[in-house]
C-alpha cells in the first residue's frame, strides 16, 4: 500500500485532460499518463504517420499493451523497424519501457469489457485462468505488505476517531467495501454510513458534512462519477476527504486530502479487492485498539442485545413442535 497526499494544496478542475488537434493530451496536463506525457513532448518532432500510430495505440492499448514488437507491427501492419524507431522517438531506450508505460496507461483506461476482452484472448485453460487470479491476488497482498506504512494506518486511524461523522463512498464492485468499512466502524461505536440509492441522495448526504466529519471515498482506475463528485462537493465544502484507489493517477488520489494505493490488477472482469480489503482490515485493527474499552463496550452490548442472532440446534421437543405447527398449516 503507498500513502499519498495533494502536493499542490490547490483546487483542481474536474474534467477531462485538454487534447490536442492530433488528440494527444499535452504535458503536464492533470489527467496525462506518462506515456502521454512523452507522446505530447515528442509531438512537434513527430511525422503525421508516426502520430496517427501512436494514436491508435493509446486510444486502444487493451489490443497492445501485451505485444511484442513484431506482434505490434503486424497488428498495425507496418514492419518492426517502423514500430521501434517510432518508440524511439517517443525517448524510450528499450521497448520493454515502452511497454511498461503502455500498460500502465491501459490500467488508467480500465473498463471490465477491457478486461475480459483482454483475457479472453489469451491461451489459457480455464483452471489456468483460476490459477493466475489466485496468484495475482496473492502478488497485491505481498505487495500491500511490503510497502504498508504502520505509522500512516494509525495517523488515519486516530484521524476517523477525531471525525464527529464519516461517509463512506463506493459504488458499483466497491460498494460491497463501502458497507463493510462503515458498518464495522458503526460496530465499534463510530458514526459512520455508506449511502445508498440514488446520486441526488449520495449528494444530500454530502451536504451534510463538515470540516470536523471526515468523507472516504473508495474508487479505482478512471474512478466512477459520482464518487468523484462527491469528493469535489466535499473538498468545496471544507470537508476532509480521504481516498482508497489504485494509483496516484486516478481522479480520486488527485482529489482527495491523502490516499493509499492498493493494487486490484486481476484476470477477473471485475478485478480483484482483495489488497484493499486487507488495507481496510488495517485500519479497522487500528481503529479498535486506538480506544480498545470503547470498542469492547460497544460490542459487548451488540452481543448481548443480539444473541438471539446465532444459530442454534434445536431441542428434541423444540423439533416435534416445530413439525407440529408445520402439520397444521
Amino acid at each position: 500500500m503507498r500513502a499519498g497526499q495533494r502536493a499542490d494544496g490547490q483546487n483542481v478542475a474536474m474534467g477531462a485532460s485538454p487534447k490536442s488537434r492530433d488528440g494527444i493530451s499535452p504535458a503536464g496536463a492533470p489527467w496525462t499518463t506518462t506515456l502521454e506525457a512523452r507522446v505530447a513532448q515528442a509531438q512537434p518532432n513527430l511525422s503525421a504517420s508516426r502520430k496517427r500510430l501512436i494514436r491508435e495505440i493509446l486510444d486502444h492499448p487493451e489490443d497492445t499493451y501485451f505485444l511484442s514488437s513484431r506482434a505490434l507491427a503486424k497488428h498495425y501492419d507496418v514492419n518492426t523497424a517502423t514500430i521501434v524507431r517510432t518508440v524511439q522517438a517517443l525517448g524510450y531506450e528499450r521497448f520493454a519501457d515502452f511497454t511498461a508505460d503502455l500498460r500502465s496507461h491501459f490500467v488508467t483506461h480500465i473498463t471490465p469489457y477491457a478486461v475480459m476482452k483482454s483475457t479472453a484472448r489469451e491461451k489459457r485453460s480455464i483452471a489456468d485462468h483460476i490459477n493466475h487470479s489466485l496468484e495475482m491476488d496473492e502478488r497485491n497482498l505481498h505487495a500491500l505488505h511490503s510497502s504498508l506504512d504502520v505509522a500512516r494506518v494509525t495517523e488515519l486511524a486516530r484521524r476517523v476517531h477525531r471525525a464527529h461523522r464519516i461517509v463512506v463512498i463506493g459504488i458499483d464492485f466497491a460498494a460491497s467495501l463501502s458497507h463493510m468499512l462503515a458498518y464495522a466502524l458503526v460496530s465499534i461505536g463510530l458514526d459512520a454510513e455508506a449511502p445508498v440509492g440514488s446520486a441526488g441522495n449520495l449528494q444530500q448526504k454530502i451536504f451534510l458534512l463538515g470540516p470536523k466529519d471526515l468523507l472516504i471515498a473508495i474508487s479505482f482506475g478512471r474512478c466512477l462519477q459520482d464518487t468523484v463528485d462527491a469528493v469535489l462537493v466535499a473538498h468545496k465544502n471544507g470537508v476532509p476527504t480521504f481516498g482508497i484507489t489504485d494509483s496516484d493517477k486516478t481522479p480520486i488520489a488527485r482529489f482527495c486530502d491523502s490516499f493509499w494505493i492498493t493494487s486490484i490488477a486481476n484476470p477477473s472482469f471485475h478485478g480483484s479487492y482483495v489488497a484493499p480489503l486487507a488495507a481496510m482490515n488495517a485500519l479497522l485493527i487500528a481503529c479498535a485498539q486506538i480506544k480498545p474499552q470503547q470498542s469492547l463496550a460497544v460490542l459487548r452490548r451488540k452481543e448481548q442485545e443480539f444473541r438471539s442472532r446465532w444459530y442454534s440446534p434445536r431441542t428434541p421437543a423444540e423439533e416435534q413442535a416445530g413439525n407440529g405447527q408445520r402439520k397444521k398449516g
